[in-house]
């Protein structure tokens, strides 16, 4: 599809799943990109607070790979492979595994949880840069009337 200096008639012709599909790619590559320079990936990411109850986790307790991948399934990606992340994470201390197969996290662990989230803000601005917050939330509201219009969830 040409994309050079289209005027908003013909933007307003332009297929949303087409550029909701770019954009999500190009978001995703470029977040995880960061996270990589930084030395962790975005699922060890998702792991840690899952596990955290300061985090995602309602309790702190311990989860199975099975049960983190459930916690995960909007969010994971096909080539996500939650197993070889914790085996990363157990590695660097940062986990541990109770005889019934349950990761927990380890006070380093949520170390690390709370280290990487202070990089989300600058990551953040990096994505937002040149967009105003009225014009993120109005796209943002945009999204969420074509989902809710094709039957979607935005829950």
């Amino acid at each position: 599809m040409t994309t050079h200096h289209l005027s908003d008639a013909e933007l307003a012709g332009q297929p949303a799943a087409y550029w909701t599909g770019l954009a999500y790619e190009s978001l995703i590559a470029f977040t995880r990109a960061r996270q990589a320079e930084l030395g962790f990936t975005q699922p060890q990411f998702w792991l840690l607070r899952n596990l955290s109850k300061n985090d995602i986790s309602p309790d702190g307790h311990g989860m199975t790979v099975p049960e983190l991948q459930h916690a995960m399934r909007s969010y994971l990606r096909p080539e996500d492979d939650l197993t070889a992340e914790a085996e990363v994470l157990l590695e660097r201390g940062w986990l541990t595994r109770d005889p019934q197969g349950r990761l927990w996290l380890t006070d380093q662990g949520e170390q690390a949880r709370v280290d990487f989230k202070q990089h989300a803000p600058a990551i953040r601005a990096a994505i937002h840069q040149g967009i105003s917050d009225a014009d993120y939330v109005t796209t943002l509201k945009v999204l969420r009337q074509l989902i809710r219009n094709t039957g979607g969830a935005t829950a």
